[in-house]
């Protein structure tokens, strides 16, 4: 025999609550006979009369009120579950885990988040700070949704990466220093520098460009936080070649000068393919997709 369902506990407390099979049934929209067949299935399940028929209305046995009480307990946690699932398919709930560099972490996300916040409250993201390389390892092997990673990247299996932003790069000098009002690499390859680590994309691009004016700077110290950069540039430890994320900013301490010849930073999005994104990071991937547009329409 088969195994008390909810279809049939739903239909116990629709006869017990309208009195009526027939009221029972058009509520569900069944026909009246499968009304009646849940009822007795339940019965002949457990072996007592749940409901007694005859007069005006049905009323529930003594076991049928013992029954309604779980029933409608059992129906209410269906619904939850049902909910709970429906929010996380639609990604109304759930979690997103974001690799960053401190720079986005720092300048880009608070407003994300916060629009996150208003739309979708019920989604956590958290973030780890990550660089490029890495973030795209984490979200090829699953322990990360999506990253913001430095453009290009070498190609990884299964991980898209989207254009998401460009900021130009620009010379941070320490206020102190006698600086022209556009910085070359000849006249910055020969001042006490600070860079990123050499492990990351931002360090070979700044190479590059020394490269490209026939410049083999050494740095005075190296290192992979941009505000820690930042702040030894302001105690005039040295000068440093960063993305400009936010230009409303004032950098107290520094300058914050052009590049001559320009040079720029793209950050993408790293994820894996649409069909194996959740919910939660497509509204995420969605709210990012706005900022995008007004980057595009401030520059």
């Amino acid at each position: 025999m088969r195994e008390i369902s909810l279809d049939q506990l739903r239909t116990l407390v629709a006869v017990a609550d309208l009195g009526r099979f027939s009221a029972a049934a058009r509520a569900l929209h069944l026909a009246q006979p499968t009304v009646s067949l849940h009822i007795s299935e339940l019965e002949c399940r457990l072996g007592t009369p749940l409901l007694i028929r005859g007069g005006a209305r049905v009323t529930p046995t003594a076991a049928g009120n013992v029954l309604l009480e779980r029933a409608r307990r059992l129906l209410r946690d269906a619904a939850d579950a049902t909910d709970c699932v429906r929010r996380q398919a639609e990604g109304r709930a759930g979690r997103v885990r974001v690799g960053a560099p401190t720079g986005v972490l720092v300048h880009l996300l608070p407003a994300v988040l916060a629009a996150m916040a208003r739309d979708y409250p019920g989604v956590d993201v958290d973030i780890a700070i990550v660089g490029s390389a890495e973030a795209m390892r984490r979200i090829a092997d699953g322990s990360l949704d999506l990253g913001f990673v430095a453009m290009p990247q070498r190609p990884l299996e299964e991980v898209q990466v989207t254009h998401w932003r460009t900021d130009p790069m620009m010379a941070f000098v320490p206020a102190a220093w006698s600086a022209p009002k556009q910085v070359t690499p000849q006249w910055l390859a020969g001042r006490p520098l600070i860079f990123n680590d050499p492990s990351t994309h931002m360090y070979r691009q700044t190479m590059e460009w020394f490269a490209a004016g026939a410049c083999a700077p050494r740095a005075r110290m190296e290192l992979n936080y941009t505000e820690a950069m930042k702040s030894l540039v302001a105690a005039g430890y040295g000068a440093a070649v960063l993305p400009l994320e936010d230009p409303s900013l004032d950098h107290p301490g520094m300058h914050v000068l052009p590049l001559k010849p320009r040079l720029k930073r793209d950050i993408g999005l790293a994820h894996r393919p649409p069909a194996d994104i959740d919910g939660a990071t497509q509204n995420l991937l969605k709210t990012l997709a706005r900022f995008r547009v007004a980057t595009r329409a401030r520059a």
